[in-house]
C-alpha cells in the first residue's frame, strides 16, 4: 500500500474518531457534570458509544473499498474497542485518581494514547482482507 493511501486512511480514520471522540466526550461530561459519575466509568460508556459511532464511519468511508464483510470485521473491531476502552479506562482513572489531574485533561491523554495504536489495529487486522 502506497505512503499517500496510508496517510489518505489516518486522515479520514482520524476525522472519523474526531466525531467518535465527540460523541464520546459529550456522554464522558454529561455523566461527569449532571449525574456526578465517576470520571473512568463516565470515560468507559462514552468511549462505547464513540466505538459504536467509529465503527460506523469506519466501515463505510475509511476503509471503504477493503472487501471485508461486517461479520468479519465488527468482532474484530468490537474486540479492538474493548482493549481501547480498558486502556482509556484505565489511564483516565489513573491520571484522575493517582495523579489528581482534571477529568478532560486525563481524558484527553488518554485519547491521544489510544488514537494510534487502534488505528494500526484497525487498519492491520479489522479491515484487512482474508488471504
Amino acid at each position: 500500500m502506497s505512503a499517500f493511501l496510508h496517510r489518505h486512511r489516518l486522515w479520514r480514520y482520524t476525522a472519523a474518531g474526531g466525531v467518535a471522540t465527540a460523541s464520546h466526550y459529550l456522554l464522558t461530561s454529561v455523566l461527569i457534570e449532571w449525574f456526578a459519575c465517576a470520571p473512568a466509568l463516565a470515560s468507559c460508556a462514552g468511549a462505547g458509544l464513540g466505538a459504536g459511532v467509529a465503527y460506523r464511519l469506519n466501515h463505510a468511508w475509511t476503509f471503504a473499498g477493503h472487501g471485508v464483510p461486517q461479520r468479519q470485521a465488527l468482532p474484530r473491531f468490537m474486540l479492538v474497542a474493548a482493549v481501547s476502552i480498558l486502556i482509556n479506562g484505565a489511564l483516565v482513572w489513573g491520571l484522575t485518581t493517582v495523579l489528581v489531574t482534571h477529568w478532560f485533561v486525563a481524558q484527553a491523554t488518554a485519547s491521544l494514547v489510544v488514537l494510534l495504536s487502534a488505528y494500526v489495529a484497525n487498519r492491520r487486522w479489522t479491515f484487512q482482507r482474508r488471504r
